[in-house]
């Protein structure tokens, strides 16, 4: 890839975000312009600006790298992913807006009346939106590094240098026009490169991508490891190579390996010749590319474990990811975000056509990715793999403009939101200035996270986001907005159990804690054990406890389920009274 060609691009998708942020800055009038854009956004846009921020790292770059290491079982995260708004629609969307909230701390403490629960909730806030932030700016010093060669910390510190100042500056106002920007650019992105990609492919003649068997090189290939990893042979293999292999040191010699498992080093090269099957690797707990294994793996009930687990997540932990829920407080009625919900549904679903695409031609032509560890960057180096010259380097240019434009509108969503909990209800004042203060501090601690971090496939990592948001959020949602008996302590009970547990899990699995079989798939899916155990909790600790029901439940479940005609004017959040 012609490396000017993706800077130019990275560097256009920078300065058109900063001067589309700039735009919003001058109409950002009020406060409330700067926290919820004064509640006027109207569907289309906010439908654009909710699918450019939703549609993160993980759809741009992880989707594909899944499909290309694992095959179509992969396909479970799109679909997931999808589907969540579909379950948002239904349950969440205009009730959540009618409520008047702004953060879905403010949603817990209107609804139970509990500071504490606030509280509790807000941790909850600034944890998923972490955890979901990291890996957007590992992902973008993947691609800077890709790109350019620069340290694979240089593109996190970009993106959030220009997040940190985007958000600061305008607020929610600047976010929507760019977000909305960033969602037809990642959609125009991926759409022509493999309109090309697709018409190379046939004329060439080249295989249908085989998931249910080894990848064949096309050519000869160089691959170098970047971390230890465990291979599976099935027939002896021939490589030259420099590093380390079983603990043997070599200096670019050439070695057969024979049948079985091997483990090859971090930082050995392997020269192989065309036409060579593709090393199959091995997964295990402590592999991060293998977190995902049990769904491909198909044995003692993993595969079913698993696939439920990621069901459960994708579905449910939508409707709880703070950088969504905060979109719908932009809507200026309940009808209006039931409509953005059906426009998004409509966006997120046609961009979700493209990212599998990428991945079969992945398993064609750059099948290695798959044994380095680098496979979320099969996107990026398919149009030089498979056109190449001046053609390959201009759409690999878009993609790497579009690839960034992922990290900035996803980055965006999740900084004002933790930012927005962070001013509530960490620093001692809830104005303007205090909130541009929060901005720096949401960006700043999953930037250093991510450099001591190990890095993992991006769509994995955000699934373990939505696991968590499932098992917290959505069943204080679904509960606080349908069941009128829900109580403080249960709600506290649910969050702590459901959630928690979630979360214990999700960092077990990342410290790489998780014992090999079983207790490794029972963590890194949590989803199917902690998300009935939040619900089962909140019900059972609210039956235990109904003395504890706020006495204002029936005046504010029926503001929630009631068209705003009839319930009148819903009351503007506190923080929108400070500047």
């Amino acid at each position: 890839m012609n490396q000017a060609y993706a800077v130019a691009a990275v560097t256009a998708v920078v300065l058109a975000t900063v001067l589309i942020g700039a735009l919003g800055l001058r109409i950002s009038r009020t406060t409330s312009d700067f926290y919820v854009a004064s509640r006027t956004v109207r569907p289309g846009l906010n439908a654009a600006a909710i699918s450019g921020e939703y549609l993160s790292a993980a759809s741009f770059l992880g989707i594909a790298g899944l499909v290309l290491v694992q095959g179509p079982a992969m396909l479970w995260y799109p679909v997931g992913y999808t589907a969540g708004y579909l379950v948002l629609l239904v349950l969440v969307a205009a009730p959540l807006r009618r409520s008047g909230a702004y953060t879905l701390s403010d949603f817990a403490e209107a609804r139970l009346e509990s500071p504490q629960v606030r509280r509790l909730a807000s941790l909850f806030v600034v944890g998923v939106g972490w955890l979901y932030l990291l890996p957007q700016l590992q992902g973008a010093g993947l691609t800077l590094e890709i790109l350019t060669g620069a340290p694979d910390w240089v593109g996190g510190l970009l993106v959030a240098l220009v997040v940190t100042g985007t958000v600061a500056a305008g607020g929610m106002r600047s976010i929507t026009f760019v977000q909305a920007f960033q969602y037809w650019l990642k959609l125009t992105a991926l759409l022509v490169p493999v309109l090309f990609l697709l018409a190379a492919w046939y004329g060439d003649g080249a295989p249908r991508a085989r998931f249910d068997a080894p990848a064949v090189l096309r050519g000869h290939t160089v691959v170098e490891v970047a971390d230890t990893v465990r291979v599976g042979l099935d027939a002896p293999l021939t490589a030259t190579v420099t590093g380390t292999v079983d603990a043997v040191p070599y200096e670019r010699r050439s070695v057969t390996l024979a049948p079985g498992i091997h483990q090859i080093h971090g930082g050995t090269t392997l020269a192989l010749d065309s036409g060579t099957p593709l090393p199959e690797r091995v997964a295990s707990g402590t592999d991060p590319l293998g977190w995902s294994q049990p769904l491909a793996g198909g044995r003692d009930g993993h595969q079913l474990y698993a696939t439920y687990g990621l069901i459960l997540a994708t579905f449910l932990g939508t409707m709880g990811l703070p950088h969504v829920a905060v979109r719908f407080y932009t809507s200026p009625h309940g009808r209006a975000a039931r409509r953005t919900t059906l426009v998004v549904l409509g966006l997120v679903g046609s961009f979700y056509l493209l990212p599998p695409l990428y991945g079969a031609l992945g398993r064609i032509y750059a099948p290695e990715l798959a044994l380095t560890g680098s496979a979320d960057a099969a996107v990026l180096v398919l149009p030089d793999r498979i056109l190449g010259g001046l053609l390959g380097d201009l759409l690999g240019a878009l993609l790497a403009g579009g690839a960034f434009a992922a990290f900035l509108s996803t980055a965006s969503g999740l900084t004002m939101s933790v930012a927005g909990v962070l001013t509530q209800d960490v620093l001692p004042s809830r104005g303007v200035r205090h909130f541009r203060l929060a901005t720096l501090l949401a960006t700043a601690v999953p930037l250093a996270v991510g450099v001591f971090a190990s890095k993992v496939p991006v769509a994995d990592a955000v699934g373990l986001a939505f696991a968590v948001s499932a098992s917290s959020f959505c069943p204080l949602l679904v509960l606080g907005i349908w069941w009128r008996r829900l109580t403080p302590p249960g709600a506290a009970a649910g969050l702590l159990l459901g959630g928690g547990s979630a979360l214990a899990a999700v960092m077990a699995t990342r410290a790489g804690l998780a014992p090999e079989g079983w207790p490794h798939t029972l963590m890194a899916w949590p989803a199917v054990w902690s998300v009935p155990l939040g619900f089962l909790s909140m019900v059972l600790v609210s039956l235990a406890t109904p003395r504890r029901v706020p006495p204002g439940t029936p005046a504010l479940l029926a503001r929630l389920h009631l068209p705003e005609e009839i319930t009148g004017t819903v009351p503007v959040p506190a923080q929108e009274a400070h500047r």
